[in-house]
């Protein structure tokens, strides 16, 4: 690979080059994913690895780029057996637009020739121009959930097949999965995330002699880009030449038992899911040995599969930050090792596993106090927050996440695909039929033919098919599920400040957004408390950067109820211009008591109707405590045109809200 811009200015560029040559020299290992913040040449990288690939033979004519010494027996446009002429041509990265039809990703199929001929008219996609090359997605983050469910099939079984009722076509879809996001742009379904066989972070460097370097690249490649190109000509030959001699070194590579045991001891350490993981480290490994020469899978080469393929099959739920303990890593890679190290030092601390004597600075237990005493966080040990300065108390920890009931928008909405509420959408449940606008994208078989019908004596129809035209085709409607974008309004004041309180509130709306995240919403979060409101997390798809917001949430003073409403409704109408067909859903989290200001419960009332008066969707969950309740939040409910729910209720396991449904199902029955 050619180095137009200097690695070492972006931390964990190498990385990122190594994974890309290991996928060119075994695309089995199953593609690579690059995070990292934005401009760090994410893009850069991975199209500067398609000038490296060698070229490829195709059967001359082929639009699925068979190979002539095994063509595939299936191709559409076969069969090719004998093969006739073939083509040498470069490898292609193929980029996928994040806002690409289905059609256009797996192709289009003419479905009135279909009908009226019987006649399998396609035309290639995306899928079918990857074929053996590059799939390029990038923010793959971004990629809506009907595509993702496309590549999964097609990377799962190396083929892409488009069906419309009944009418069906397959060709061959083998390509270098590469993708790249940026973390703070929302999290990768996890199982995508997982058919990448290796991932990379990148960030840019602090170095400043290395940002000028690259800055100096640039400019000289602006100034003049072909003599750029012919200075790097000679190294980016040497890479192509090492890679196809990798190539054909792989086969000869030997994988033997003790590396296999600590790949598999490795996995098993780590708690990754499943057996991929094994299986990519195994083939990683190998392609190491290949590229650095070797017949032979060594410890180090084992170390460095590890180090690509496992950190992002580590990850839990979206609030973990994906990696791998090294030193971890190397105690399991040195248990399995099968050497003796029985004269090593059994405890390099001395005598008593480590418990030696205490340093100066810690007390006799060893835990950092000078009096051995367990020193308490912020907010812990005598149940009263601590004091963080200028007034406020310190942030406490949420609870532990818990499974939440569903809380929805109500109505049929058309925004982005998800899985909250009712809508109309491209994938779902048919419910009705209508005339296309545009391409034909989902037939209505039994529509199309209701219309075809009463005109075929009159088109001369003669034999046993009908005779279709464009006008009697109907397009599918179908309903399925939205995201929507969950707004947080959270009282983060005095009155909601008590350390249990609050870390059960906290621990409530880390729920939701766990709820949030697999549910494919955008969130925000809007805090009140002291005498104004703030837009902590403007909308986003990043419900990690949410949670990391909330965990720093400081707490303390009034509790300005209508500021917090009225900067939530002047989010609600930005988002509103921006995403208009996405709805939004109100979670206000508080007491519902107001303070602060002249008559702020009347001004917070006044505030609420005007979520009513839009028609937004609201839930209030009420936070309120103790023998004596005054019900606020209950009637704040009612102004805002929603429903309240107690943290209790809230549980998706909850027998409260399992009585509360109950009973609402019966008034409404009656």
């Amino acid at each position: 690979m050619s180095t137009p811009f200097p690695f070492t200015a972006v931390v964990g560029q190498d990385d990122l080059r190594l994974a890309l040559l290991l996928n060119a020299v075994s695309p089995a290992v199953g593609g690579v994913l690059v995070r990292g913040e934005k401009g760090t040449a994410k893009s850069t990288a991975v199209r500067a690895l398609s000038a490296l690939l060698p070229a490829v033979d195709v059967v001359a004519g082929c639009r699925f780029s068979c190979d002539p010494a095994a063509p595939d027996p299936a191709c559409p446009d076969g069969p090719h057996n004998p093969p006739g002429a073939f083509e040498s041509r470069p490898a292609r990265m193929v980029e996928l637009p994040v806002g690409a039809s289905e059609d256009r990703l797996v192709g289009a199929l003419d479905i009135e020739r279909a009908l009226a001929e019987g006649v399998k008219a396609f035309e290639p996609g995306l899928l079918a121009d990857a074929h053996r090359g590059i799939l390029y997605v990038d923010e793959v983050n971004l990629l809506h959930d009907h595509l993702v469910d496309l590549l999964l099939d097609a990377a799962a079984m190396g083929a892409s097949y488009v069906e419309r009722e009944g009418v069906s076509v397959r060709h061959a879809a083998r390509f270098l999965l590469v993708g790249t996001m940026n973390p703070e742009e929302g999290e990768l379904r996890p199982q995508l995330l997982d058919r990448f066989g290796l991932t990379v972070e990148v960030a840019a460097s602090r170095e400043p002699d290395q940002r000028v370097e690259v800055v100096r690249r640039r400019l000289a490649y602006d100034d003049d880009p072909a003599g750029f190109a012919a200075r790097w000509a000679g190294e980016e030959a040497a890479v192509r030449q090492r890679i196809v001699a990798a190539r054909e070194l792989l086969p000869k590579v030997r994988l033997g038992d003790g590396a296999l045991r600590q790949i598999a001891a490795t996995c098993a350490a780590f708690e990754v899911d499943g057996m991929r993981a094994d299986i990519v480290m195994a083939r990683t490994a190998t392609a190491l040995a290949a590229w650095a020469g070797r017949t032979e899978v060594l410890a180090e080469d084992v170390r460095q599969a590890a180090l690509l393929a496992l950190p992002h099959r580590r990850r839990r739920n979206p609030f973990d930050a994906p990696g791998l303990d090294e030193d971890r890593l190397d105690q399991t890679l040195e248990e399995f090792s099968g050497e003796d190290r029985s004269d090593d030092d059994p405890d390099p601390d001395g005598p008593g596993g480590g418990g030696g004597q205490p340093q100066p600075d810690e007390g006799p237990q060893g835990d950092g106090g000078s009096d051995g005493a367990a020193r308490p966080e912020a907010g812990e040990g005598d149940g009263v927050p601590r004091q963080a300065g200028g007034g406020e108390q310190a942030p406490v920890r949420a609870a532990e996440p818990f499974r939440t009931k569903v809380l929805s928008v109500p109505g049929i909405g058309e925004g982005a695909a998800g899985r909250r509420s009712r809508a109309r959408t491209e994938h779902g449940r048919t419910t009705g039929a209508r005339r296309p606008r545009g391409a034909l994208t989902k037939l209505h078989l039994a529509a199309t033919v209701q219309a075809a019908a009463p005109h075929q004596r009159a088109r001369g129809r003669s034999g046993p098919g009908l005779v279709i035209r464009r006008d009697d085709l109907r397009q599918a409607t179908r309903e399925g599920r939205e995201g929507n974008l969950v707004l947080f309004v959270v009282d983060a004041s005095g009155s909601m400040a008590a350390r249990q309180r609050m870390t059960a509130v906290k621990g409530a709306v880390l729920s939701l957004l766990l709820d949030a995240y697999q549910r494919r919403d955008k969130v925000g979060l809007v805090t009140f408390r002291g005498s104004a409101a703030d837009v902590a997390l403007p909308p986003t798809s990043s419900v990690d950067a949410a949670a990391a917001r909330l965990e720093s949430l400081p707490t303390g003073g009034r509790t300005p109820l209508a500021a917090g409403l009225l900067k939530a409704h002047d989010v609600l109408r930005v988002e509103r211009l921006r995403d208009p067909a996405r709805r939004a859903l109100v979670v206000l989290v508080t007491d519902g008591r107001a303070t602060g200001g002249p008559e702020p419960v009347a001004l917070a009332g006044r505030a609420a109707r005007l979520f009513a008066a839009d028609g937004v969707a609201s839930v209030v969950v009420d936070c309120e405590s103790g023998p004596v309740r005054l019900g606020l939040a209950g009637q704040l409910a009612g102004e805002l045109g929603g429903t309240a729910v107690t943290l209790d209720e809230l549980r998706a396991d909850s027998i409260a809200g399992l009585v509360k449904d109950v009973q609402g199902r019966s008034r409404r029955a009656a």
